[in-house]
């Protein structure tokens, strides 16, 4: 399979994102990085700085960083992919991927999702926890890649 498409918001990219980007390069060709946009949400980051932030990051020429409005499953056909790339931490995290694969391939029966468990080293990461303690001064060097974190000390320098 040449291309996959692993979605996310990645609010900030954490160590965890960049394992699962590195071994699903094992997999496949090609990764299209794609940023989940929902206007329902406030992100720290910008969309252009986390397309900036994961760029800077992976430095792979076989990885791309778009962004996307609306259904992933539209999203994966508009570029003419039929694999999506999901992370899995936690039983918790299995329950939630499990309805959205299912809702996904009722849409759109053509379009598998491949699941690959996190590293034991990132399990009980995720950007949400990252920005709380970054927010709070603690230290995430370790969670996140170096560009990461200077972007998260800069962000909230003088908040604490």
């Amino acid at each position: 399979m040449p291309v996959a498409i692993y979605p996310g918001s990645f609010d900030p990219l954490t160590n965890g994102h960049l394992s699962l980007i590195q071994r699903s390069l094992k997999m496949f060709d090609r990764l299209i990085v794609a940023i989940a946009v929902n206007p329902k949400k406030t992100p720290l980051f910008s969309q252009e700085e986390r397309r900036e932030l994961i760029h800077d990051a992976v430095k792979d020429s076989r990885v791309e960083v778009d962004s996307f409005h609306g259904l992933l499953v539209d999203y994966v056909r508009s570029r003419n992919v039929g694999v999506i790339v999901r992370g899995l931490r936690a039983v918790s995290d299995f329950e939630y991927e499990f309805q959205l694969a299912n809702m996904n391939r009722k849409l759109a029966p053509n379009v598998e999702t491949v699941f690959m468990m996190t590293g034991e080293d990132y399990f009980y990461i995720s950007s949400q926890l990252v920005r709380e303690v970054a927010s709070f001064g603690g230290d995430v060097s370790g969670l996140v890649p170096d560009n990461v974190n200077a972007r998260l000390k800069a962000k909230f320098a003088g908040k604490t």
